[in-house]
């Protein structure tokens, strides 16, 4: 039986346990499911390369693919396929599914892990991108740099290196980019890995920086760990440098590896064409994946390098991607940063030469002449395209930072494109709102050049709001963006809350949208068929932005057209009072219809309902209504924090709704001390941005006690609660005037409109007496500024003084002069119960009794009509709600019953005494209802706050003082007495003495001493004593007394002395945490009584009950409307709301500017500004002693260079004197110079300086696989001497004109005349020498106003260009037979015959890529001017038109999208019409 026990009582850990053990399980199929399929689709797409034919090489049992014999599979040992071959990489490398994938752990600290796989070289580039975005979950990037430079371990200057991380960093961070390197742990990329784990160490936030590590496998050490068939989940890899020798191992901190294998072993770069092909793969994606988007950038970052380092930027170049040079990092970064700044034509090989030798050091005795030509002409190629280079000098005297400098260069990169007619700058501005960074914006893009349409920049604007891009909002706003421009239309708007992030507000939108659509199903009674998506109107966001503001506001925004008015809730539907459905439809549309909009409330809407403080705090400096905006933005915040599920996100909400108070507290703060009357005007005038409604309202609908608390409020509330009365009389002056009303005929009292009349009076003397003394000069000057103050308070206030019975009835209409008549009332009401129920209570009503009921009849009609009057249109739900929230109206509910009650029982015979007991009972509630009158009062209001709380305290103290009080009765009875069955007495027992001794009643019956014998009864026979207790045989108390005293001594302990010293404790907390509050909150709840006793009816009780039959037979039997009072709410004019409105912006303007002084000279700020000015100095005195160690270096340089000029001048004077017979030479250049080198090549070089082709001398030549011989800028003429000019020999077999052998021998008679280009022979031109070409500028007026000049292109779809019609001809008086194909036989007939009439604009040598030593391209270009009624003209817009030919006219402009020798040509046309271009 004790272990089934046991088995019953342990079933809860067990359960436990098993459920831990259950997510555990769930969890480790999750992730087993992932890997699985993960490894399949790495197996069916990524291959790997091994040897399949062993044959011996150069070390022992090593193969000549580098692997040894052990690591060839045992077929590749004797293969059967390859007998008697040699060994060859194409043919017996062989691609197997690849072995070696899945996540890596690096050993050390931290245990670093990433993801790896193993690919071939030839694997795709989109599966690679597959790869890094689908299966490893990366999210595309926003910028791609690579990172290139020295492969083996080199040292960077401390300052360098640390400028060089931060940037680095702080780049990919901010920009969302991915960092490529090669991922080995030297060079270079050991800075990149340094650089993220710095990262990783410093940040706190959690994502973390791509960097992607592009290896060859077969250069890794410890690789064999990696390798698995089924992958490795993870590969623990060790780093061991002491022992790589020649291999590299891994680096720890890249996050990702691609390691590409090309089947051999201990071969460096296999890496580099699979990198390039992925990086312009990356580089061919659009921008966060849309369509029409920019694509994504590629910057590459180069530190240090050598040969190959060079050839890869060369590359880079090439393809169009910016480089960015690190100056300072060493090798062959330093030479390009050392030469960047000069002309081509002053990079000669003999700098290259000494700059070589300088940085390279002894590695540069290993390189030969040729390579040194070849590189002098690349590093001529490469600071020619300086768009495309940046160097980042860390001495430089800006502030720049590397991050700033590789954006700036892509930036710079981009701007080349405006050249050919792109718009760059919406290139740019897209890139600068992708990587988030408005400082690149503010330097790069809006300069003070540049001047900017709002229409242009819309685009940018909402992709900045969608991307939660405040700083570019701000920008954009500053830069000419006007909002009203951009959600003008408003399916802008709709599209920003379709845009919306997740948040409770889409959540509730989008459900009110489902609720709309099958609303509207339902009422039309058929079903619709299902539609793709649901559509977000406007309609919809005001029905939700109307629930949360209060259903007593108008809808922000008109019904849509296409579906009908939806009603919010059931709340709202009932909140409605009786009228007509089809009225309330009319009346809304047409309130709205009137509304106005203003476009930075909608933003600030948009952007407070997703709870965004950066963009709503913009959005707010740009409302017109700027506090009724943050008032609503309080209550908003509020009731979305109240009804959301996410606890953290209702702190955030509540945090930014107080904020908000805080900005409407300092609005009005600033108005209030600028101009009272508007601002209390500001207070009550009805929005006509937020539905309607009032400031106050939304105050208090938001509960923002603190802004209801201010003066200018409270001065506001004063005024309605005096009425008419001024503010000044004396308390005991109203009370006298209201029992002998003659006394305000004296001006005993003082009325309002008296002061404001008295008060304009004064002002006027003032101005007059100012006019005499200052004379007649400035008698108009001083009367403009008296309108300008006086302008809207003079037409206002300029008015009569009241009438006799004009001050009566202000008088007694005035809220405190009801305020006072009621308490008098209710004193005389409770003065006519007490009588009643002390002296006069009879069988039969008395007159006395009757008139009571009269008097209670009144007051419940009172309670009635404030139960039903709403002026601010709440409904009848929500009003009945405000009525039971009201401690003071539940007393009254209370005190209303229990007399209904008493009255009922007291008609009664049976229930006559009941009934006078209950109405007793309710004179205690009638008095307690008294306390009331406390709450006006600013002394004793307060306290009323106090004693409620004190009162809650008291509660649950009594829940725990009645644990002790039953626990000792209960125990006490026991003991004493045995079996008393009478209920009283033994609650009287158990529970009433307890609580009596308390208080000093102490019982007597515990004390045999006390005991008396006659108080009690022995049988419980006498119903009015209690029972005696257990008595023994002697007749006295049997129960232990000890024990009964020692039981009272410890409850008295207890009770006494602990639980009411915690009372008192609990009191004085109570009320030192209530204190500094309840001020405020009086302040908020007086709002109430006081709009209560403006809305009462000035007679007070009993007599206010003919009021309430006017009231009745006035909205009931006459069907009246209300009468309307301006006091709570005042709608205004037009032209009065403009100004106002107006108004308060600029007192918003100077509340912003007030708080931002006080940011800037707070404590807080001060540090950060000292602290950052201490980093400056820090940073400015480390640049000072680099610049001034560098400047000794290089003087100490030039010092050892004049010493060795200084010693050969010196030698060949000695070789001079000891000559005899011989004339003096010529001074040996000093210049180191190659062997063919003369000093005349400098002055022939010199004089040309760019004049040379380079089109004609670039490295790849078009159309084949051939490179041209190096020819730097000073080799290029011929009558320099170069006699290692070796070119290869081309020409293209694709050219119809074939030339046998003998073309060979005619070389000589033709040479290019502008010099060598690298290449002999024709090349792919059809001829030996100059081969003739025409290009045909067609011109046009656009319109007969001559504004515009056209110019007629043909669109190229291979190329993406357009080019001028034209192609190669036999001579220059015939159009080229290739253009009848494109203009169609007739329109080239037409044309040849008009060749003669052209222009001729150009003839001769043009720079073309074709061009070789003994074949070149010679260009004539003619312009024909066409008149715009020929008919040639109509022939030539009818092809146009219909497409043929892909022809189009383009405006003649600097932006043409044309090739540079054709563009130059429209240049000299334009020239030539004399028009800009």
């Amino acid at each position: 039986m004790l272990h089934k026990f046991e088995n019953k009582i342990q079933p809860q850990p067990t359960i436990a346990i098993e459920r831990l053990q259950g997510n555990k399980l769930k969890q480790a199929v999750s992730s087993f499911k992932q890997r699985y399929t993960f490894a399949s689709w790495v197996r069916e797409n990524v291959e790997k390369r091994e040897c399949c034919f062993f044959e011996k090489g150069v070390g022992p049992d090593a193969c000549k693919c580098g692997y040894s014999k052990t690591d060839h599979v045992d077929e590749a040992i004797k293969p059967e396929d390859f007998t008697g071959e040699s060994w060859d990489i194409h043919r017996h490398i062989r691609k197997v599914p690849t072995d070696a994938f899945g996540d890596i752990s690096f050993g050390g600290l931290g245990k670093k892990t990433g993801k790896y796989v193993r690919v071939t070289t030839d694997t795709s580039s989109e599966i690679l991108y597959q790869l890094l975005t689908d299966q490893w979950k990366l999210p595309p990037p926003n910028l791609l740099i690579s990172v290139t430079g020295g492969a083996k371990n080199f040292y960077l200057r401390a300052r360098l290196k640390t400028v060089f991380h931060r940037g680095l960093i702080k780049v990919a961070q901010t920009t969302g980019a991915w960092i490529v390197t090669g991922g080995t742990h030297t060079g270079v990329m050991k800075h990149v890995g340094q650089a993220v784990r710095d990262y990783a160490l410093s940040s706190s936030k959690q994502g973390e920086i791509v960097a992607i590590g592009v290896a060859t496998w077969g250069i890794i050490h410890n690789r064999d760990a990696l390798v698995h068939p089924e992958g490795c989940f993870p590969a623990h890899y060790e780093m061991d440098i002491k022992d790589q020798g020649r291999l590299s191992c891994l680096d720890n901190n890249h996050t990702h590896f691609l390691l590409v294998d090309d089947g051999t072993q201990g071969h460096y770069g296999v890496e580099i064409e699979l990198r390039s092909r992925l990086e312009k793969c990356i580089a061919g994606k659009r921008l966060g994946n849309k369509e029409n988007s920019v694509t994504i950038p590629v910057v590459c970052v180069v530190l240090d390098g050598g040969p190959g380092t060079l050839n890869t930027i060369y590359n880079a170049m090439l393809n169009s991607t910016p480089c960015v040079i690190l100056e300072g990092s060493g090798r062959i970064a330093d030479v390009i940063a050392q030469v960047a700044g000069l002309p081509p034509s002053r990079v000669t090989i003999a700098l290259i030469q000494q700059l070589m030798k300088k940085f390279f050091g002894k590695e540069y005795d290993r390189f030969p002449d040729l390579k040194i030509i070849e590189w002098t002409k690349k590093i001529q190629d490469i600071i020619r395209m300086s768009h495309l280079l940046t160097v980042f000098r860390i001495s430089d005297d800006n502030e720049g930072d590397v991050d700033v400098a590789i954006l700036q260069a892509l930036l710079k990169a981009s701007r080349t494109n405006e050249s050919l007619g792109i718009d760059c700058w919406k290139r740019q501005l897209e890139l600068a709102i992708a990587w988030n960074r408005v400082d690149i914006a503010e330097t790069e893009i809006f300069t003070e050049e540049s001047h900017w349409k709002s229409s242009d920049l819309h685009w940018a604007m909402f992709s900045a709001l969608v991307g939660n891009k405040s700083q570019f909002v701000s920008l954009l706003l500053e830069n000419g963006v006007s909002l009203r421009d951009f959600l003008q239309d408003e399916e802008t708007l709709c599209e920003l809350y379709k845009q919306l992030p997740s948040c409770f507000f889409l959540r509730r939108l989008a459900k009110r949208v489902h609720s709309s659509r099958r609303f509207r199903r339902q009422a039309i009674g058929i079903r619709s068929r299902a539609q793709s998506g649901e559509t977000i109107t406007m309609t919809h966001v005001s029905d939700t932005v109307r629930h949360l503001l209060g259903s007593f506001t108008k809808p922000l925004y008109p019904p849509s057209t296409t579906i009908n008015q939806f009603n919010m809730s059931m709340e709202d539907s009932s909140s409605s009072l009786s009228k007509s459905q089809a009225g309330s439809q009319a009346a809304l549309k047409e309130a709205v219809a009137e509304a106005p909009r203003d476009p930075g409330t909608d933003l600030f809407l948009w952007a407070i309902v997703q709870n965004n403080k950066e963009l709503a705090e913009i959005a707010w400096e740009q409302c017109r209504d700027c506090m009724s905006a943050a008032l609503a933005a309080s209550k908003i915040l509020k009731k979305l924090a109240e009804e959301g599920s996410d606890a953290d996100e209702a702190v955030e909400m509540k945090e930014l709704a107080d904020h908000y108070e805080e900005h409407a507290i300092g609005v009005f703060s600033e108005c209030h001390d600028s101009d009272e009357d508007r601002a209390r005007k500001l207070l009550v005038h009805a929005s006509p941005f937020w539905g309607r409604t009032t400031c106050l309202r939304l105050a208090l609908e938001a509960d923002d006690k603190s802004f209801v608390a201010q003066s200018g409020v409270q001065a506001l509330l004063t005024q309605i609660w005096c009425g008419e009365l001024s503010v000044d009389n004396p308390v005991w002056r109203v009370l006298l005037c209201m029992v002998f009303f003659p006394l305000i005929y004296t001006r005993f009292l003082v009325f309002r409109r008296d002061e404001v009349i008295q008060r304009e009076t004064a002002k006027n003397e003032e101005i007059k007496t100012v006019e005499k003394v200052t004379g007649s000069t400035l008698r108009t000057n001083s009367r403009s500024l008296s309108d300008v103050i006086c302008s809207d308070l003079a037409s206002l206030r300029r008015q009569k003084p009241l009438k006799s019975w004009s001050k009566l009835v202000s008088l007694y209409s005035s809220p405190q002069v009801k305020f006072y008549g009621n308490i008098v009332s209710y004193f005389a009401f409770l003065f006519l119960y007490a009588v009643v129920l002390m002296i006069d209570f009879q069988d039969m009503p008395s007159p006395w009794e009757l008139l009571l009921y009269v008097w209670l009849l009144s007051l419940v009609c009172e309670e009635v009509r404030q139960l039903f009057h709403d002026p601010d249109g709440f409904g009848i739900r929500k009003k009945s709600k405000i009525y039971i929230n009201e401690l003071w109206n539940i007393l009254d509910v209370l005190s209303i019953i229990l007399f209904i009650i008493g009255l009922a029982f007291r008609l009664t015979t049976v229930l006559f005494y009941a009934g006078k007991i209950i109405l007793c009972i309710d004179f205690v509630v009638f008095s307690l209802r008294l306390m009331a009158i406390f709450t006006i009062s600013k002394t004793l209001g307060p306290k009323i706050i106090i004693v409620k709380r004190m009162m809650m305290d008291m509660f649950f103290f009594m829940f725990l003082l009645s644990i002790w009080v039953v626990a000792y009765g209960v125990a006490k009875q026991g003991i004493l007495i045995h079996n008393d069955n009478r209920l009283d007495w033994i609650l009287r027992g158990a529970v009433y003495e307890p609580y009596l001794t308390i208080f000093g009643d102490f019982p007597s019956n515990v004390d045999y001493a006390q005991f008396d014998l006659d108080s009690c009864s022995m049988n419980a026979t006498d119903p009015l004593k209690p029972k005696c207790p257990v008595l023994n045989e002697s007749q006295t108390p049997a129960f232990p007394e000890w024990l009964t005293i020692i039981m009272l001594c410890v409850y008295l302990l207890f009770a006494n002395i602990l639980l009411l010293n915690l009372l008192i404790a609990i009191f004085n907390f109570t009320f030192q945490e209530v204190q500094d509050n309840t001020d405020r909150i009086w302040k908020f709840q007086r709002y109430e009584l006081i709009k209560e006793y403006h809305s009462r009816p000035a007679a007070p009780p009993p007599f206010i009950i003919f009021s309430h039959l006017y009231i009745f037979i006035r909205r009931m039997v006459l069907c009246r409307p209300p009468v309307v009072c301006k006091e709570f709410k005042n709608e205004l004019l037009a032209s009065e709301e403009e100004e106002l409105l107006s108004w308060e912006a600029l007192m918003k303007d100077r509340y912003l500017q007030s708080t931002q002084q006080e940011q800037s000279q707070s404590m807080e700020r001060r540090i950060l500004d000292t602290a950052q000015k201490v980093t400056t100095i820090g940073d400015w005195l480390e640049r000072e002693d680099e610049k001034s160690s560098d400047v000794i270096l290089k003087r100490l340089a030039r010092l050892e260079e004049q010493v060795v000029q200084s010693a050969k001048a010196l030698q060949w004077i000695m070789d001079s004197l000891k000559s005899q017979g011989f004339a003096a030479k010529e001074p040996q250049s000093l210049t180191l110079t190659t062997t063919d080198e003369s000093p005349d090549t400098y002055v022939s070089t010199s004089e040309k300086e760019d004049g040379f082709h380079v089109n004609a001398r670039q490295f790849h030549y078009p159309g084949s696989k051939v490179t041209r011989f190096p020819v730097p800028d000073e080799k290029v003429p011929w009558e320099v001497g170069f006699s290692s000019y070796m070119p290869i020999y081309y020409a293209s077999e694709d050219s119809e004109d074939h030339v046998d052998g003998s073309e060979l021998a005619a070389l000589d008679n033709y040479r290019n005349p502008e010099g060598r280009t690298g290449i002999k022979g024709r090349g792919t031109l059809s001829r030996l020498g100059p081969n003739l070409n025409l290009d045909l500028v067609l011109t046009r007026w656009q319109d007969s106003e001559r504004s515009v000049m056209e110019y007629l292109a043909v669109w190229g779809e291979s190329q993406g260009l357009l080019t001028l019609p034209g192609g190669p001809v036999q001579s220059a008086d015939f159009l080229p037979v290739t253009l009848k194909r494109t203009l169609g036989k007739t329109l080239y007939e037409k044309l040849n015959e008009k060749v003669s009439e052209g222009i001729k604009v150009f003839e001769g040598y043009v720079d073309d890529c074709r061009n070789t030593d003994n074949a070149w391209v010679e260009t004539t270009v003619f312009n024909i001017h066409l008149d715009r009624t020929s008919q040639l003209m109509v022939d030539i817009n009818n092809m146009v038109v219909s497409g043929y030919g892909s022809l189009l006219w383009q405006e003649v402009s600097g932006k043409a999208r044309l090739s540079s020798n054709q563009r130059e040509s429209l240049r000299k046309v334009a020239k030539l019409h004399c028009r800009k271009f």
